[in-house]
């Protein structure tokens, strides 16, 4: 194997291991030892690709933002309304985390404590961003009731999708997490959504939500 790709794969398999150690334990009662162990390299490997345990939580941060990024443009490529393309960019979201434990030690780590560096943006904000912009796109399109505070329902979601996954975590299987993520749907879809339009986007998030398959 060249030396190059192994070293991508070592690296790789450090961020894995970590990811698994923050989500579950948490980013202070994880040692860089319990790292190694964990991911069965040596400690020369991993410092050899991170300086300090900082190093790794920002790696894990950049490769969580990077993964949300993909997912808005591959979503926004299909041409979908905005509003279908904000929900649609949430059970993605919401896959993701089920899927792997990058994304939901992203999540812990932004907010547990651990500093986002420039240029790097903390989650939080970059999905309000996304979520804002999707919701003007809704109202201009006339999916959602005009009178709308967007900057409000913006925010109301982020702390929802965020808050369902921080407060969960201790308390219920990851298998709910798809639930949740329709049970949220549901509620904005019967507030926002003139009465005509809500049969499809309530179809919708439930047909997503079934996608979702959690082993």
């Amino acid at each position: 194997m060249p030396r190059q790709l192994r070293a991508e794969q070592t690296r790789a398999t450090i961020i894995t291991a970590a990811a698994d150690l923050f989500d579950r334990r948490g980013y202070e009662r994880t040692s860089l030892s319990d790292i190694v162990a964990h991911a069965h390299v040596t400690k020369g490997a991993l410092y050899f690709h991170f300086a300090a345990k900082e190093d790794l939580a920002h790696a894990i941060l950049e490769l969580q933002s990077r993964a949300a990024q993909q997912v808005t443009s591959r979503v926004d490529e299909q041409g979908y309304s905005s509003l279908e393309a904000l929900i649609r960019i949430t059970y993605a979201l919401t896959r993701l985390t089920v899927e792997g434990p990058v994304t939901r030690a992203g999540l812990r780590l932004a907010t547990g404590g651990v500093e986002v560096r420039p240029p790097l943006r903390h989650p939080f904000t970059e999905w309000l961003d996304i979520a804002t912009g999707k919701l003007l796109g809704a109202v201009k399109e006339y999916e959602i009731q005009q009178d709308v505070d967007v900057h409000a329902v913006a925010h109301s979601l982020v702390c929802f999708f965020v808050g369902t996954r921080v407060a969960g975590r201790p308390l219920e299987p990851m298998a709910r997490l798809p639930r949740r993520t329709t049970e949220m749907w549901h509620l904005l879809i019967r507030g926002l959504v003139p009465v005509h339009r809500r049969p499809r986007y309530l179809s919708l998030a439930t047909r997503l939500e079934r996608e979702i398959v959690v082993v």
